[in-house]
Parts: structure tokens; sequence; C-alpha cells
């Protein structure tokens, strides 16, 4: 009973036949023409052609699919309004700071993608390991890549408009911090958004982990300590203030001061 890859595989080798059958009779004239010596270099190069050829047709069509496919995702991307929600993220600034910025990027990037998969189409057509190894390799990480960076691009239109929300609030407009609170609440989300897109993109976060803690730490240290110190000094302030007050509220409630005299149970 054949399975899927034998047929497969059968098919492959059909075309191949198929495709090579056009050269046989210049096979047959290069093999009479030759010194017998060289009969297997030629032999080698005429099978190598049909392989070439079909290896150039696949890179042209990949070539045209990547383009059009460019062009459908930059104006899916324009259309959806992205390119300005992130012009005024880092993101956007990091990539230009047009208003065709992050479309573009996309669009780049997957173009680039169908050439990475015509390139391995390519490859295998001409029976190359290594060239197919690597490009593989290269397309089974891309779609990581390319969800990771959807994610920061996201995450940080998303960060930015709710530190805007923040700072436009009524409670938040009421203090003369609502810009730094905004500020922070911007910095932390960021800072999430970064951690889980480089995540789903593969790279190894650990570290942003063990600095995310520290400052976590050395922030809730400083905090603690400022709150301490206002505390101690307003409330040493507070105290001097008010012992006097609290002096005379103590001699006017107590009868042995009332009339200059100190009262006494002997008497």
């Amino acid at each position: 009973m054949s399975t899927p890859d034998t047929n497969s595989r059968t098919d492959s080798e059909h075309s191949t036949n198929a495709a090579f059958v056009p050269f046989v009779p210049l096979f047959v004239a290069l093999q009479l023409g030759v010194p017998e010596f060289l009969q297997d270099t030629v032999s080698s190069i005429v099978a190598f052609i049909p392989r070439l050829i079909g290896a150039l047709v696949i890179l042209l069509i990949g070539w045209v699919v990547g383009r059009v496919v460019a062009r459908v995702v930059r104006e899916v991307v324009d259309r959806a309004k992205i390119d300005q929600m992130a012009l005024r993220t880092p993101v956007g600034r990091a990539l230009g700071g047009t208003e065709q910025a992050v479309s573009g990027a996309f669009g780049k990037l997957a173009a680039y993608y169908i050439y990475l998969l015509a390139v391995l189409a390519a490859a295998n057509a001409l029976a190359i390991n290594l060239l197919s190894q690597w490009v593989n390799t290269a397309v089974s990480y891309l779609p990581a890549f390319l969800a990771g960076l959807l994610v920061i691009v996201l995450g940080f239109i998303v960060a930015d408009f709710i530190a805007r929300v923040v700072q436009q609030s009524s409670t938040a407009s009421e203090t003369r911090y609502s810009g730094i609170l905004a500020d922070g609440v911007r910095l932390f989300l960021y800072f999430s958004v970064l951690v889980i897109g480089l995540d789903t993109m593969g790279f190894s976060v650990r570290v942003l982990y063990i600095v995310a803690q520290a400052v976590a730490y050395g922030l809730g240290a400083a905090i603690a300590i400022g709150v301490g110190l206002a505390l101690g000094f307003g409330a040493r302030g507070w105290v001097a203030d008010n012992i006097g007050n609290w002096a005379g509220r103590a001699s006017r409630g107590s009868p042995g001061f009332s009339d200059g005299t100190v009262s006494s149970d002997d008497d």
C-alpha cells in the first residue's frame, strides 16, 4: 500500500523525468561527440540543466508572489490606521517615524518570507541539502519573529493609549503629577510588552526578569524610605506647631491649674 510520501516522491520523480525528456537528443549527441573521459561530466551537466531551469522558474514565481503579498499586507496595515497610531510610539520612531513606516516594514517582512519559501523550494529542486537546511531554519523562525513584532507594535499602541487615558482622567488631572504618573504607566506597559514580544520571538528574557525584579525592589525601597522620611520630618514639624495648643488644653482641663495652684490629695 503506497503512502502519501511515496506518492509525492513518485510524482516528483515522474516530473523530473518528464522535464528531462526534451534533453535526451542533446544528451545522446554530446555522448557521441565528446571523449570517453568527459562523458560522466557531460552527463552530470545535462542532468542538472532541467533542475536549474526549474529552480529559476520557482524563484521567478516566488518573486512575483512576494511582491503581491507585500502590497496586500501594506494595504491592510495602512487601512487599519496602525501607522498613525504607532507613529507616537518608540517602534514607529525606530522604523523611520513616517506615516508608512510600520506598514512598509510588515510588507517587506511578508515579502522576505515568500522569498525564503521560494529559495527553499529552489534549493530542494537543485538538491542542495546545506542550503535547504539553512533556509528551512530561517523559514521556520520567521513566523515567530513576525508574531513577536506584531505583539510589540500593537502592545506599544495600547500602552500609549492607556497612558493618555490615565493622564486625562479626572483623578490624575487634579494633581500636579499626572504627567509623571502617565509616564510611569507607559514605561511599565512598554517593558511588559517588550518582554512578551521578545519571548514570542524565542529570545531568552530571563535577564530582563532579573533586571525588572531588581528595579522593582529598588523602587519599592526608595518609596518606603521617602515616605518614612516625609512622615518623620512632617510629624516633627506638626508636633512642634501643635505642642503649645496641647499644653494649653491640658492646663485648662486640669482643676489644679485653673487658679494657679496645684491641687493635692493631702488637702
